[in-house]
């Protein structure tokens, strides 16, 4: 009784941890031995669990029965596939005493092939076991991500002690382990599943697998290069590699003829519907003539990571770690999630390899948590601007946000042509751009040279010093190019 109570304990407490603060939590001190049972999975309740109190799970609605969930979750799941394949059952899980299960889940049928398309690099290494799906919402309500120690036998006795699939497994550089997204079949809550794998010493980090957004608000030459003191007769970003994490592209947009060095889909198995996003960001930082950006000559590594503006964790990790294995110089992120411990040791060793990391502050409103991966200490998160220097209404606000540049209203490609476009995502494609042209011209400065430059030179906007909405201020790329090493 003891133990049952110690684990049902840590189950809720991995629940309150992992949800976000909108959705409700269980903490009922009413529940019963047998609830408590059965949200251990123990194989005594095993048999009876849905039948008690008319087959409601033991008892009252949201109580954390077998059914039930310690955290209440919306259906967040858009299955992409018309058909997709048929679930295996699920097999029966291990106690969360770390037991082994009687039968490990079946392997589901292969994804379906990926569409034909341009020289895109797919994603390599996995052992998929499922597809990705479209998802909205804080995170995948039936999955994780696990670093392993150990290998792929590891991951497999892991998956079959506690009942989960392998969705997908892969070696991650940046985070030095093996990363596993693992499938929950039966319907227990993702804090339930933390808690009881955080008792296996072969799981080292176990995170939900977070949903992220681009960062694009709605909707004129571009006022950019004025604002931030670049001359575009004189900008070059030539040779500097910049990975680029976003949707697809239109490659056969003419601002970004020549642009692109490297593709990879880190979601091949989702068809591509929207391209105009990831153009309007690449041409941004690096677009040719007509729609000239901010680095013309540096050189693009696009990894497709986001459909229908929306991307998961282990999508993410897969194209940082192409990213950091392309000798890229500067990573943009123009997205926004929540804040996920993978992510956060990703972005550290990345910074450490000395790659500069950009992302978007976000555009959810002045009383919106940190976006991340913006609000990460290793990456640099920017605000927009508009042609009056004015704050984007939209834009997050927090001591996170670092320093602001111009993104509202600009003309940028897309993948119809061009568009007018409004967000942090493309401030952040802007500052990209001019830590380029900071690059090119002194390829040996660092990345935390790069940082205090921009935040010692930046123009004072708002409060004086730094502040909330504006960060250190607007960049002024002329004079952070003053700067000494």
């Amino acid at each position: 009784m003891a133990a049952k109570a110690v684990i049902l304990h840590a189950a809720i407490l991995a629940a309150a941890t992992v949800a976000a603060p909108s959705f409700a939590q269980t903490n009922d001190p009413s529940l019963t031995q047998k609830q408590i049972d059965c949200l251990n999975r123990t194989t005594a309740a095993g048999a009876d669990c849905g039948k008690e109190n008319g087959g409601n799970n033991g008892g009252k609605p949201g109580t954390a029965g077998a059914g039930g969930g310690a955290v209440f979750m919306p259906a967040l799941i858009v299955d992409l596939f018309p058909n997709p394949p048929a679930q295996p059952a699920a097999a029966t899980p291990a106690s969360s005493s770390g037991g082994s299960a009687s039968n490990g889940p079946a392997n589901p049928p292969p994804p379906p092939a990926p569409p034909s398309g341009g020289p895109v690099t797919p994603r390599t290494g996995l052992n998929l076991a499922e597809p990705p799906r479209a998802v909205s919402g804080e995170f995948v309500p039936d999955e994780v991500l696990v670093t392993v120690a150990g290998d792929a036998g590891a991951v497999q006795q892991i998956a079959t002690s506690f009942g989960l699939q392998v969705r997908s497994q892969r070696q991650s550089r940046l985070l030095g382990a093996t990363l596993v997204r693992f499938g929950i079949p039966d319907g227990r809550p993702v804090g339930v599943v933390l808690a009881q794998l955080a008792a296996d010493g072969r799981t080292q980090r176990r995170e939900p697998n977070h949903v992220y957004s681009l960062q694009q608000a709605g909707a004129v030459v571009n006022y950019a290069f004025d604002h931030i003191t670049l001359d575009p007769k004189q900008a070059s970003g030539e040779n500097v590699r910049i990975a680029v994490i976003d949707t697809g592209i239109d490659d056969s947009n003419p601002a970004l003829a020549g642009v692109i060095a490297d593709q990879f889909d880190a979601m091949p198995n989702v068809p591509i519907v929207k391209r105009d996003h990831g153009t309007s960001v690449d041409g941004l930082i690096a677009g040719v003539n007509p729609l000239e950006g901010m680095a013309p000559g540096a050189r693009i590594y696009h990894a497709r990571a986001f459909e229908g503006g929306k991307s998961t964790m282990d999508v993410i990790l897969a194209a940082l770690d192409w990213a950091a294995s392309q000798d890229v110089r500067i990573i943009n992120m123009s997205f926004v999630g929540p804040k996920n411990d993978l992510l956060d040791t990703a972005c550290r060793n990345a910074r450490a390899l000395g790659i500069v990391l950009v992302a978007a502050a976000g555009n959810n409103g002045p009383k919106a948590p940190y976006g991340y991966p913006a609000a990460f200490d290793s990456v640099i998160a920017v605000t927009a601007t508009d042609a009056k220097d004015q704050l984007m209404p939209q834009a997050n606000r927090g001591p996170y946000v670092f320093i602001s540049a111009p993104g509202v209203e600009m003309v940028a490609p897309s993948g119809a042509g061009s568009d007018v476009v409004t967000g942090t995502s493309f401030a952040a494609a802007i500052v990209s751009g001019a830590i380029a042209n900071l690059l090119h011209s002194q390829p040996a400065r660092t990345a935390d040279w790069v940082e205090k430059a921009l935040a010692t030179t930046a123009k004072d906007l708002g409060h004086k010093g730094r502040n909330d909405d504006f960060g250190y201020g607007l960049l002024d790329t002329k004079a952070a190019e003053a700067v000494k090493e």
